[in-house]
This record gives C-alpha cells, sequence and structure tokens, in this order.
C-alpha cells in the first residue's frame, strides 16, 4: 500500500511524478496513461527503457487490483469477479451484459459498516476504505479479463453498488469519479455512472454540490422509520423526513431522477399497506422505484417474498402514480449479490 498506484493519479498527478520523482520527461506520463487505459502492467510498459520499468517497479503499481477468479452465470453471461489487493485483502465485483454494453458493479471499501440487515457485505463490518486507484483498477482489471475473450468488449456502466457505502469513503469516491470520466484515461460518461447510498444525509447534499451528473440510488427499503430502524442501523441516525428531503434536493441541484431501491423482505416491508405509504411518501419526487425480491440472507433469516406479493406491491405502487419496475435478477447461479462470494472465500480460508 506504500507504493505509488498510478491509476489513481489524475493527469497533472501524473505529469509531477513522472518529472519530479522519476526525473524523466513529460511524455513519459502520456505514454504510461495509454497503457494504464488498457490494463497494462508496468513490465508490459515496452516503450519505456528497461531500467525505467525496472525502477518503477521498485516504487509504484500500475494497477493494485487483480482478477483472482471468475465465474460465469449459465443463465445469462453475467460475470462475477473475485479481486485480490495488493495487500491481500479481497473485494468482488459482477459484469452484466445488455445490449447498450456492459455494466460493472464496483465497491468502494473492503466490506462494510452500514450494518444493513439484508446485505452480506456487512456481516463482518469495514476492514477498510479502498482508494481512488483500487476502486477505478476494478474497471481497468474488468475491461482487460472481458476484452480476452471479445476485443470489442468494455465496460460502458458502473454502478457503485459493491461492497461498501460510497459516502463513507467520499473523497476517493469523488476522485474516482473524475478519474473515471477524464476525456485522456476511461472516457466513461458519467450520466452512465450510478451511486448506491444507504442515506448519510450530509454526505448527500455535499455530492449534489459536486456538479457530477450522476444517478443517485437510495437504499430505502422502508416505508417509515419503524421498519427502517429495524432493518437500517443508519436509520437511527438519519430520519427518513431528512433523507427523502435530502433527495429531494439532489434532483432540483443536479436535474436527475433518484432511483429508490426496496428490497422486499417477506414479512418486513412488503404487504400493500407499506407499498401505500410509500407512495404517500414520494409523490411529487421525480423518481423511480427499483424492487428487489431479497436475496436470501440465512445468518438473518431474512426470506424473499412469494412473486404474488411482488406483484400486488408493484401493481399498488403504479396504481399510486409512482414510477416501478421489478429488478431483474442476474447471476442467480454465480452468488451475484454483493458479500457473498468474498465472504464464501473467508470462511473457507
Amino acid at each position: 500500500m506504500d507504493r505509488v498506484q498510478l491509476l489513481g493519479l489524475n493527469g497533472p498527478e501524473l505529469t509531477d511524478f513522472v518529472v519530479n520523482d522519476l526525473h524523466e520527461s513529460r511524455f513519459r506520463a502520456k505514454q504510461m496513461r495509454e497503457w494504464l487505459n488498457r490494463g497494462a502492467s508496468i513490465d508490459e510498459m515496452t516503450n519505456l527503457s528497461a531500467a525505467l520499468r525496472a525502477r518503477l517497479n521498485g516504487i509504484a503499481v500500475a494497477n493494485p487490483v487483480s482478477v483472482m477468479e471468475s465465474y460465469k452465470s449459465k443463465i445469462d453471461e453475467t460475470e462475477k469477479f473475485l479481486y485480490a489487493l495488493s495487500d491481500g485483502n479481497l473485494i468482488e465485483g459482477v459484469v452484466m451484459r445488455y445490449h447498450h454494453g456492459d455494466t460493472l458493479c464496483v465497491s468502494t471499501q473492503v466490506g462494510c459498516r452500514m450494518g444493513c440487515a439484508f446485505c452480506a457485505s456487512t456481516l463482518e463490518g469495514r476492514v477498510r476504505n479502498l482508494t481512488p486507484g483500487e476502486i477505478l483498477g476494478q474497471v481497468a482489471a474488468a475491461n482487460r479479463h472481458i476484452q480476452r475473450e471479445d476485443p470489442a468488449r468494455r465496460v460502458h456502466n458502473i454502478v457503485l453498488m459493491g461492497s461498501g457505502e460510497p459516502l463513507d469513503n467520499y473523497d476517493s469516491v469523488v476522485k474516482f469519479l473524475r478519474l473515471v470520466n477524464d476525456p485522456e484515461g476511461f472516457n466513461i460518461s458519467l450520466r452512465n455512472v450510478s451511486l448506491s447510498t444507504c442515506g448519510l444525509v450530509p454526505k448527500m447534499y455535499d455530492f449534489a454540490n459536486e456538479g457530477l451528473p450522476v444517478t443517485l440510488s437510495l437504499s430505502l427499503h422502508a416505508p417509515n422509520d419503524e421498519i427502517r430502524r429495524r432493518i437500517m442501523p443508519v436509520a437511527n441516525a438519519y430520519k427518513l423526513e431528512d433523507v427523502v428531503a435530502a433527495c429531494r434536493n439532489y434532483v432540483e441541484v443536479t436535474g436527475r431522477r433518484v432511483i429508490f431501491e426496496y428490497a422486499l423482505i417477506r414479512d418486513v416491508n412488503s404487504d400493500v399497506k407499506c407499498a401505500d405509504e410509500l407512495a404517500r411518501r414520494l409523490r411529487g419526487l421525480q423518481c423511480h422505484v427499483n424492487l428487489i425480491p431479497l436475496n436470501d440472507v440465512k445468518e438473518r433469516d431474512l426470506n424473499a417474498p412469494s412473486r404474488q406479493i411482488v406483484d400486488a406491491f408493484l401493481k399498488r405502487l403504479t396504481q399510486r402514480g409512482i414510477s416501478a419496475t421489478v429488478r431483474r435478477e442476474m447471476g442467480a447461479d454465480i452468488e451475484g449479490a454483493c458479500g457473498q462470494l468474498r465472504r464464501k472465500v473467508l470462511s473457507q480460508q
């Protein structure tokens, strides 16, 4: 972790590193950037001298993230990655194939400290934050992996919905967003990026003012504070009224609609009374509700409702004028939900 992560440097920072730390000409920074965009290692940067590559290897790493294992779904071509970090920690990612391009689910922390009852990522708590280079490194590693099979493929869309709470790692996530959007870097439009938060209200207001046209996804999962406190500890710090107000502010400042994620849990938040209450709370807000039948979490004894209950909840929301859909399950045969694979590997180790 003490070596310079080249992927985590923006243009001026990389040039400064080349000129002032390596005492090389500025054009070397452009050469390195071209290699970094391709996911190359330092040893693969063949237009750099062998001596320079040796020096670089002593003080820097191109990408601090590598694909340790991958699992491809036989159902829908979703592919799950178990990434290894330079310090031995493990994180996960999932690439999903759609007709409009590949979408990568990205992690922002090793583990998570938010404690949501329905999430496997938080069962061991947060180990540490990821650096900007480690977050961007997931994109570089995924691109390199999928392009071995098809050179025309690349990550077009990013969802910050893997392990971790992005706004709990605020500075690194904001720098990552600027790096991934850099025209001389990965050049991914921020309109193709979604950031999911459980509702850290002060950070939501800060993020609205960053000038980043990212889609904000709010992990809601309850129509009121009483239910939300049962499944989301963050609800003890921020009332639902304040969370929704921060979402309204985000819409007003950015002009972007907010996506509400709502995991349907049997006998907890999935009856039509909850749907009615949710519709009342969201009335007049430019938003969409993404209903998610729960991935069973056996450690918490939480289960998904029947399809009949899911359909009834969806129907009631739409009748009340709320835009809503049920998320299509992807990667069901490869433990696609965040945290499942990492936890399984750690328990085996």
